[in-house]
């Protein structure tokens, strides 16, 4: 959050800038929106990487209630095959999330702060604050 934005009332730090129209408001909003959803979508990235991590440690479970039950053929195949492989090749979860927080997720997250501090500085959800307004109930 800029200076501005810290400075200015709680009440006022959603306000139009003067002289901004109404198809910035509407981009600035859609921008917002979509970097609402990339946050989401990197929400699920951490669940498919705890969710898969799980799913590994009891994969290695499994491997050795297969031996403990005589059957090794079985458990060779699953330690081969699935325990402790590669996601994406050469990458494990952990990697494809440092993958797209390190790029994709950054990248959104800079030109969406540079594009709001050029045309709304110190202002943010404009779009949404006069939804409020026209739409709360009194």
């Amino acid at each position: 959050m800029s200076d501005d934005a810290q400075q200015q009332p709680p009440e006022r730090r959603h306000d139009r800038p003067a002289a901004m129209d109404d198809g910035t408001v509407k981009a600035l909003g859609l921008l917002s929106e979509a970097l609402e959803m990339t946050e989401r979508a990197r929400g699920r990235l951490y669940d498919f990487h705890q969710l898969t991590g799980g799913a590994d440690r009891i994969v290695g479970r499994a491997v050795t209630a297969l031996r403990e039950a005589g059957h090794e053929e079985w458990a060779d195949l699953v330690a081969r095959e699935v325990q402790g492989r590669d996601v994406l090749p050469g990458m494990w979860t952990f990697q494809v999330v440092e993958t797209y927080d390190d790029g994709y997720h950054r990248a959104f997250v800079d030109a969406e702060r540079q594009v709001r501090e050029a045309l709304a500085p110190g202002r943010d959800h404009i779009a949404e604050a006069e939804m409020r307004e026209r739409r709360e109930t009194p």
